[in-house]
């Protein structure tokens, strides 16, 4: 058996608790996941990078991991004596078996135990995964196809892998970060024992235009000079369409223009805002009649947005 240093694979300290465990693991599962990642080798990493996470984020898991010692990566290795009957039950062997493998017959161990009451219901285990989805998914709502390895037990408690898919009906509405529970469809109970649940971990995809916070949405709204100093009224995308903004007179670059219930949709009712945070855009180019009416401009305005400066070297001399 091959030794993983699970702490490495994600980036964090031994000593890291769960919500930076968590943590972790969510940044590296956005970044690795094989509908976003270009690296050849994301697909792997990330299958890795689930694989740290489900041992760590179990306590128990996490306790028999630690008791393992710390090894070189890929180096093959045993527990140490005594290790298999705290943790794994008697009679459990080592062989032509992997870590992954070995952390998910823990719970087959324990099922193994229960057999003696052959009338005791055992709950099925309980899955996460990552769903990454567009802005646009979350609005409106969304059907994804999910396909996980899982480990499942035959009635005898022995672990195997098996490929299972899912099919899982996001709300419209959800938001990033958000955990999503489908009940009944983690791994089977035994004997009578209820079926463990799937988890699903909202991650949004970036988009070209807004960012999410929450139901808010932010969008950079570009303005020329005139329209900000004048006010003008333009048109803004927003995911339920373009609508009309009116930007009023002497409009400054980092202002918020609010735009009620133009965001994602709440569950209950009603929706979040979209904010429009203006940015000034200056012309790059100019023809010479812009040129001119610049001048112009320039020559004729009392207006000093650096009035403040002088003041203050007033007060400093």
């Amino acid at each position: 058996m091959k030794y993983k240093d699970y702490y490495s694979i994600l980036g964090v300290e031994r000593s890291a608790d769960a919500d930076a465990i968590k943590k972790a693991y969510r940044k590296l599962a956005h970044k690795y996941h094989p509908d976003v990642s270009k690296d050849p080798e994301g697909e792997e990493k990330f299958k890795e990078i689930a694989e740290a996470y489900e041992t760590l984020k179990d306590p128990e898991k996490r306790a028999a991991y630690d008791q393992l010692g710390t090894q070189r990566p890929g180096q093959d290795f045993q527990p140490p004596p005594g290790w298999e009957t705290q943790f794994g039950g008697s009679g459990m062997s080592f062989d032509n078996i992997d870590l992954a493998d070995l952390f998910a017959g823990l719970a087959g161990a324990s099922r193994r135990g229960a057999r003696q009451r052959p009338d005791m219901p055992i709950p099925g285990q309980d899955y996460e995964v990552t769903a990454h989805i567009t802005l646009e998914d979350a609005y409106q709502g969304t059907l994804v196809d999910l396909s996980l390895t899982v480990p499942e037990y035959d009635d005898q408690g022995r672990v195997r892998r098996v490929q299972r898919e899912f099919k899982a009906r996001i709300p419209k509405g959800a938001t990033d970060g958000q955990r999503l529970r489908l009940a009944g469809q983690g791994g089977k109970g035994l004997n009578g024992g209820r079926n463990g649940d799937l988890y699903l971990n909202i991650a949004l995809h970036p988009h070209p235009l807004f960012r999410a916070n929450g139901h808010d949405l932010y969008l950079d709204l570009p303005l020329t000079p005139w329209e900000a100093a004048l006010g003008a009224t333009v048109t803004v995308p927003t995911l339920g369409g373009p609508v009309s903004l009116k930007v009023p007179p002497g409009t400054s670059a980092g202002r918020k223009l609010r735009m009620m219930k133009r965001g994602l949709p709440k569950p209950s009712s009603g929706a979040g805002d979209l904010f429009a945070i203006v940015q000034i855009a200056v012309p790059t180019v100019l023809s010479e009649r812009e040129r001119s009416l610049f001048k112009e401009l320039a020559s004729n305005s009392i207006f000093n947005p650096r009035g403040h400066f002088e003041q203050e070297l007033k007060h400093g001399n």
